[in-house]
């Protein structure tokens, strides 16, 4: 069971796309990053309304640091799939946000017992992650972003984004073949 007491820390329960949990993400702007979106569908009301209580909490936290008041144009977290992942079926019928850190997350399996192998944490897999959020106001950009804390594997789900092997891409080939 969950021991939270901070209002702007939330468990989502979500599927996992661009999963960057043992190893950090080099290509990130911001400087090596563990990070992942998570995906949540839209029917999941309460996890929706969680995430946005967390989102208010965040605004009046923070609202010092938008000269005390909050801006109207204020960037959040959470994001419409179908409306910004329009061509992605694992964004369709749901909402997503993206939670990052510089801290590596535990990565715990239902039992809460620590997952070793890489292998069985991937982009596709379902399970829940804990996040708190903050505010910023970074060069007059201001908005709320999500601090990546923990990870649990909850079950398996199709892998996104998984790479195809270059014997099933490419197939043997002659030289005479490659010349021609």
């Amino acid at each position: 069971m969950s021991k939270n007491t901070n209002l702007r820390k939330v468990i989502v329960p979500c599927r996992f796309s661009y999963l960057y949990c043992f190893q950090p993400n080099v290509a990130s702007e911001y400087g090596e990053k563990y990070s992942v979106s998570a995906i949540i569908p839209k029917s999941d009301i309460k996890t929706i309304e969680c995430i946005m209580k967390a989102v208010d909490q965040t605004k009046k936290d923070y609202a010092s640091k938008w000269n005390g008041k909050i801006p109207s144009n204020l960037k959040i977290p959470l994001r419409d799939g179908d409306l910004e992942r329009p061509n992605d079926e694992a964004y369709r019928g749901c909402y997503f946000f993206n939670a990052n850190s510089k801290r590596k997350p535990e990565v715990v399996d239902k039992k809460v017992e620590p997952i070793l192998d890489e292998k069985e944490v991937y982009s596709g897999c379902y399970g829940r992650i804990s996040v708190t959020f903050y505010g910023y106001n970074t060069d007059g950009n201001m908005g709320i972003g999500a601090n990546l804390g923990n990870i649990q594997k909850i079950k398996d789900g199709e892998i996104l984004g998984e790479r195809v092997s270059a014997r099933d891409e490419f197939g043997e080939i002659s030289e005479e073949e490659f010349l021609c």
